[in-house]
């Protein structure tokens, strides 16, 4: 069969497409949170909406912040986060503030109020990915295929890594210790603890400590003030805002802790977050559970 230069060279692109389009698909056995089909594009992304904290973190920690167009109200670090353009909430975005920016990539946490926003942005042909953070395995997971997308999984391997030898630093200090009971605040009304189900009831564990409610299954539970009572931790970890609301109020005098002023103030810049810092985090608890046995 006769071809002419002009078909060859149109024959030749075709062919390119279509192998572009098979290299643009390399990761269709993969799937985010919601279960749709993660793409792994041929060149990284340069324009990303990251609508999760954690996502920022990871990003700029992987040395691709400079591509970050988007970033939601609550990310905060590292501080070159917040000359990121601010689009507002995470959970139920303004799909079309999102848009508006024309992003090659949005992240999005992965929660139950974010499935409308994640069809959407799908509808309209942009690569959106979701995922869940709510465990310190989640951290190495979400690195690696950020790393995968951005081609550049060597780098987040090393971010993860590291994180990781800070884990095990602690817990293997931590081997031992006694191991007191802790009531962890995070929302005063409705009062609101920590759940098993939560990366921060790991960090309690790994920093030496029990929490109270790990049968709470999930994240976060709504208990009472007089459960908190009954269950008598040993210590109480909260935030400032937290700490300072406990001191002020008569009635949780009720609490042993309270009353014996056993309340730990943490940073929960800090601790609130499972990201690049969670190794931080972790050194952090256990410093303030236990002064003086980390070296």
């Amino acid at each position: 069969m006769f071809f002419r230069p002009r078909s060859i060279a149109v024959l030749v692109a075709l062919i390119a497409i279509v192998a572009c389009k098979q290299r643009e698909q390399a990761g269709s056995g993969l799937r985010d949170d919601f279960g749709n089909q993660i793409t792994i594009p041929v060149t990284a992304p340069s324009r990303i909406v990251s609508l999760n904290p954690s996502t920022t973190e990871i990003f700029f920690a992987i040395g691709a912040g400079r591509r970050l167009i988007g970033r939601t109200s609550f990310d905060q670090w590292p501080e070159s986060a917040k000359f990121v353009p601010d689009l507002g909430n995470g959970i139920n975005p303004n799909v079309e503030a999102v848009l508006g920016v024309r992003p090659d990539l949005v992240v999005l946490y992965a929660s139950r109020d974010n499935r409308a926003a994640a069809k959407r942005l799908i509808a309209s042909g942009v690569n959106t990915v979701s995922l869940k953070n709510d465990h310190i395995s989640d951290f190495a997971r979400t690195t690696m295929l950020l790393g995968r997308i951005l081609h550049d999984t060597a780098r987040a391997a090393t971010v993860r890594d590291s994180v990781h030898r800070t884990l095990d630093r602690v817990a293997v200090a931590m081997r031992g210790v006694s191991h007191p009971s802790v009531f962890w605040h995070i929302w005063d009304a409705p009062l609101i603890t920590v759940g098993s189900g939560s990366f921060m009831d790991e960090l309690v564990n790994l920093a030496g400590a029990t929490n109270v409610y790990r049968d709470i299954n999930g994240p976060s539970g709504e208990i009472t003030l007089e459960d908190v009572a009954r269950r008598n931790p040993d210590f109480i970890l909260a935030g400032p805002i937290g700490a300072h609301a406990i001191e002020s109020d008569p009635r949780w005098k009720i609490v042993r802790a309270a009353r014996d002023q056993k309340i730990i103030v943490v940073d929960t810049n800090i601790v609130a977050r499972p990201a690049v810092r969670l190794g931080e985090a972790a050194v952090s608890l256990a410093t303030l559970l236990h002064p003086g046995v980390l070296k």
